[in-house]
Formats: C-alpha cells, structure tokens, sequence
C-alpha cells in the first residue's frame, strides 16, 4: 500500500510532469478519470493505491468541480469517529432510515454498496494521508425523529488545510462562491461560525476570528486570496495533492469530446488538449465524474419538472457542468435515471449585486432557521417550517408561487436577529449593513408595512403573519409550523437560547428583508449505475469499461436529502468502489 509523505511543491510538479510524459508517449493508460470533484479524486485515488496507471483530466481551466464551492461534508454511517466518540449506529439502523426515507425509490443494491463500504473508504483515506475529517457529533440527520435516523455523528466536516501545500497548483484550485467569502477571499468555514457570531462577546471568539483576519491578511501579500483552506475547498486541495504526490497527472482545459468503444466495451477516449484531439487508451476504463448537468438549461427543461426551472432559477453550481458525463454514457449506451423524489438538490440563493452590474448567488444554509427570522411569499405569508432543510424549503416556496410569474420569497428579521446574526451575505456586527442596503441587495424599514411597501409584498399580509407569529413565539411555539421540533432543527437554530432556538419575535425595529429564489448544489437525476458504479444499459447490463460516480450518477438517496453530505459522501464511496473495482476486486470483495 502506498504511504502519504511530504513533498515540496517543486518536487511534486516534477512528479506529475514525468507521469504525463510517460503517458502521453504510449498513448494508454489502466484508467482515465474526466473530472476533478471529489468522486473524480476519490476513482483515480483508489485506482493508483491498486497499482493502476491514472490520468485525470478536467474540461475547466481550474480543478475541484462542484466540491470547490461546498461545504465540503460527508455522510458516513457506521464511522471511525463515532465508534470512537461512543455514538451507537449500525449498518442495520442505517438502512432502515434510507429505506424509510426513501421509500420505493431506493435501489437497495446500491444503497448497502455505499452503507457497506463508506467507513471502508473513509478508514483508508485517512490512513493514506488523503482525506482528514473531524466528526461533528451533534450535527443531525436532516429528519431525526424517522426509523433509524441520527441524532449526530453521520456528518463530517472536512479538516482546514494549508493551500500552500499546492504550491503552483493553488492558483488552478477552483475558488469557493466570493459571495461565501469576506474580505477579499477569506474562507469562513463551519466550525468559524459561532466564533463569528460571538466575536463582539466573547475573547476567545474575538481572538479566533483576529487569527483568522491575520492570517489572511499576511496571506494578501503574496497570494491573490488566502491560503486557509475550510470546506470543500480544502477537501480538494487535500486530494489533489495525495494525487500529485502519487504521480497522478490532471490536465485542465482537457475535455473528453468521445468515447471509443469496441468489442462490446469501452476501450478508450478522445480528449480535446491544447486545441488537438488526443485519443487515450485504456486498459481498464475511463470513469465519469463530470458533476451532472446543472449547467444545461435544455436538460433541466426536459427533467426539471417544477415551475422553478421555467422561471427565475438561477445556477449555483460551475458553469461546465453541462451534462458532459450524461452525453458520454449514452453515446456507449447507458440510460438517463430521473425517476427520483427530486431531480436535484435544492437550495434558495439571493442574489448580490457587484460592482460591474452582475450579480452572485448566496445559498442561504444558516439564518433561515435562526431566532428572529420568517420566511413569506408575495402575499407576506409563511409558507414553510423555515429550520427545515434547504431542500425542503425550495418545493415549499415553489408550490407557494405555483400561480405566480416568478418563484421568489423573502427572508424578514429585525434589528436584533440581524445584528446576532446578519442576513445572507452580510454577517453579524460589527460588520456595517449600509453597504447591503446601498446596493439594494438588503430592504430596510422602521415599519413592517414599510418593509413590505419596498419588497413588494402584500403589507396587509405581512402585518398579519409578523402579528400572528410574534404572541406565540414569545413562549417558543409556533403554531403553524411548529419549527424548532427536532433535533436537526434545533442544531440550526441558536444553542442557549430559550426556550426554542429557533424562534424569537421580530418586534425590534428597524426591520430587513432579502429576496431569494430557487437554485440547486447539483443535480440528483443522472446516469444509471450498478453498485459497483459501473454504467448499465437498457436491460440492466454493465457496459464494460465505463463507470459514473458524484454527480453524474443518479442519486442513490432516490432524489431525496437525508443528512449533511449525502452528495460528497456517496461520490467519494462510489469513487472508491470503481477504482477498486478497475483493478479486479469486485464489489462484493470491497468492504473491509
């Protein structure tokens, strides 16, 4: 088995230029991965600890997919982290919640394919020095009180990591969405958060965040943005660079156009490189992680079944994720899989405006569920338990604008909430809302019919839901939708405040509001595969030679959102499950 060890940067671009000669003289290779996510990674990883010769090459002229912009969270049941932190779970308990939660849609192969081998993935990963994650043992399954759901410990944040670890390749690393960002390029990640909204009332947070703005701050002087890497960022970075050291070459601006196929199976492909065409050979197969097609306007129409596509819906995810994989498996036969719960995994955006006029999605991920803050549709009523999931709250506030022409809500708050806990992408105090409310981007009145008059929503309907909400919550309740009623819930609300973290009044003017509109972080509707990730046919049949993992694979969560991380979880696992399964060791041979 190979070791992780330190390289310098000089060292490590030297090993991937000799890999790529030696590739490119013979034409061929054991396995070609096209795409740089986290499922790419993770394919071409296991391939190499097998011995297989890997080239990976990206359409895109930075590396890191959709995984560059996410969280960068695994769902992992049954892992190392629990079992050391004594949090009971069992593949058992596991699979009974995906088989309720999921329902008739879950393909049960391949869910106990992923149940069975993620702890395995995740196990060797860290021990090869390629991936490092800390567990996060109160952060819940997303419907905690279902038949085998977690309280806490499925979900695992990636670790921070140094991007100067990349050294020249640090400047191809796809940066995360600027709108999740602060000044300049400064990544904020999970375990930040309650430093950042205590920093005006606690030392220890007010000298978290110091380090952290220090840090970036000597950063800016030699790089274009900071080098401390959280979330899916530094996931990725930590990948690519257990690939380079492993003399994995990735060559970007390198999109695979065909596959050739022959003798019933895939035998190689054609990538387009520095304007010629380039057919590589395989040995084994060529795997597809492309990150699904949320790039693809005329796929989402035909797939995309809500009014949210036909209206406002805006992409979130990198804009060359345009349905490459899915082109390339039917082009060798494989099948479209979009009978799924949801076609996608949604979220709702705002939308910021920058200085050139354009604008830049923020997924709204934490205030909704905040103390102080509702979420209306045009007529100023809630629509929607708004501490669910994001991927409940989007079909919610679509079928509330079913008769509308456009899908849009806003997020209301008052002056407390907002100041604890700032509104999209303005964060907390002390940080200055004038900005925000220069731009437009944040609404602002000392009336709710004020604020209603300037959003444009219905005034007498709002006065109506702030006044019905406010007597209730007061006590904690509410009524409509009794929010802050499990677990999950309660870890998106505020910790320590009572007697429900997840509500408090908004009766402390002035009062704000941000409009948002339906997005997705990828799309759940993809390639059909088997539980060895192998793209099958019509009939059901393995297509020898060819493999979908991450985002191009149909979801296996049947188009559903069962925790944090069931997209990066399952990509790096079926990632696994091919490269393994490429170099001869079958899935049934797989978990350890």
């Amino acid at each position: 088995m190979s070791q992780s060890v330190p390289i310098s940067a000089a060292g490590m671009r030297a090993a991937c230029i000799e890999a790529k000669a030696l590739s490119l003289e013979s034409g061929t290779c054991d396995v070609l991965v096209a795409g740089s996510g986290a499922g790419g990674f993770a394919a071409a990883l296991a391939a190499r600890l097998h011995g297989l010769d890997v080239i990976m090459v990206e359409k895109e002229p930075l590396f890191g997919g959709t995984t560059a912009y996410s969280a960068g969270v695994i769902w992992i049941p049954v892992n190392t982290h629990e079992k050391a932190a004594g949090i009971p779970d069992t593949r058992e308990d596991a699979l009974a919640y995906l088989a309720h939660h999921v329902g008739n849609r879950l393909e049960r192969a391949k869910a106990e394919a992923f149940v069975d081998n993620a702890p395995a993935m995740l196990d060797q990963f860290e021990r090869e020095g390629i991936a490092a994650f800390t567990l996060v043992q109160t952060w819940p399954d997303y419907h905690p009180d279902e038949p085998g759901a977690s309280k806490g410990g499925r979900s695992l944040g990636s670790d921070e990591y140094d991007g100067r670890a990349l050294g020249p390749w640090f400047t191809k690393l796809r940066p995360p969405i600027k709108t999740m960002t602060a000044f300049g390029g400064m990544m904020i990640g999970r375990s930040d958060l309650p430093h950042v909204f205590r920093m005006t009332k606690s030392l220890r947070s007010a000298l978290h965040v110091g380090r952290m703005m220090a840090r970036h701050i000597r950063d800016r002087l030699s790089h274009s943005r900071g080098t401390r890497l959280v979330n899916g960022n530094a996931l990725v970075a930590r990948l690519a660079v257990s690939a380079f050291q492993r003399g994995i070459p990735l060559w970007l601006n390198s999109p695979v156009v065909e596959l050739v196929c022959g003798g019933g199976q895939v035998t190689g492909a054609v990538v387009e490189r520095d304007g010629k065409r380039l057919e590589l050979k395989v040995r084994r197969g060529v795997v597809l992680a492309c990150g699904g097609f949320p790039a693809n306007d005329d796929l989402k129409r035909r797939v995309y079944a809500n009014a949210a596509a036909s209206k406002n819906h805006v992409l979130l995810a990198p804009p060359g994720n345009t349905g490459d994989g899915l082109r390339l498996a039917r082009s060798a036969g494989g099948t479209l899989h979009d009978e799924l719960h949801q076609p996608a995994a949604w979220t709702p955006v705002s939308l910021v405006p920058q200085t050139d006029g354009s604008s830049i999605p923020f997924p709204h991920f934490f205030d909704r569920g905040k103390p102080g803050y509702i979420s209306v549709d045009r007529r100023g009523r809630r629509f929607v338990n708004e501490a669910l999931s994001y991927h409940v709250f989007v079909p919610a506030l679509v079928e509330a604008c079913r008769g509308d022409q456009q899908a849009e809500a806003w997020i209301v708050c008052d002056h407390r909430a907002i100041r604890r806990f700032g509104l999209g992408a303005l964060g907390p105090a002390p940080l200055s809302v004038r900005p925000f409310l220069r731009s437009g981007y944040i609404q602002r009145s000392n009336t709710v019919r004020g604020l209603a008059e300037a959003c444009g929503i219905d005034a007498a309907g709002l006065e109506r839901t702030i006044s019905e909400f406010n007597g209730p919550a007061q006590r904690g309740e509410d009524h409509e939708f009794q929010r802050g009623s499990d677990a999950y819930q309660h870890f998106s609300g505020a910790p320590g405040h009572k007697p429900n973290p997840c509500i408090a009044p908004l009766d402390k003017p002035p009062f704000y509001a941000v409009r948002v509109i339906p997005s997705e972080l990828g799309t759940f509707a993809g390639i059909q595969t088997n539980a060895s990730a192998q793209v099958i046919d019509s009939d059901g049949q393995p297509i020898a030679g060819l493999y979908a993992v991450g985002n191009d694979a149909a979801s296996v969560m049947g188009g559903t959102y069962p925790g944090a991380g069931i997209t990066i979880g399952p990509a790096m696992t079926f990632g696994y499950i091919a490269g393994r399964h490429l170099a001869g060791l079958g899935s049934e041979s797989i978990a350890t």
